[in-house]
């Protein structure tokens, strides 16, 4: 019995301790990393597209097409983590509705393609 009520409390304060990536609606939007939001795609130009989840609507920036081409096309679902920057949304990754996730680079910082087409690798 003492078993069961310590495993029940030691669940409960891992639940509580560990964050969860809750998804926020784009009306909601605060200067955090690792936010996740989620709607339909409204307008692509490049890597950019305006993404729409009913509560607001916010420019996707999915880095240079040289880099990498995300390929989205106007009327997709697709699910966004990345960071909020006061004008745009910068994204990690991308999730298709079929479950493609498209990796666009690993975090906040220094992008992969900064310092140009270029650069030293």
């Amino acid at each position: 019995m003492k078993r069961a009520i310590s495993i029940a409390l030691t669940s409960a304060i891992m639940a509580v301790s560990i964050p969860a990536l809750a998804q926020v609606p784009i009306g909601e939007l605060q200067r955090r990393s690792g936010t996740t939001i989620s709607g339909t795609v409204r307008s692509v130009v490049g890597n950019e597209f305006i993404l729409d989840d009913g509560t607001g609507q916010i420019i996707v920036d999915a880095g240079p097409r040289w880099y990498q081409e995300i390929n989205v096309s106007e009327g997709e679902q697709v699910t966004v983590t990345g960071e909020y920057d006061d004008y745009d949304f910068d994204a990690f990754s991308i999730t298709r509705s079929s479950g493609e996730v498209i990796q666009v680079r690993s975090g906040p910082g220094r992008p992969p393609w900064a310092g140009g087409p270029n650069r030293r690798r």
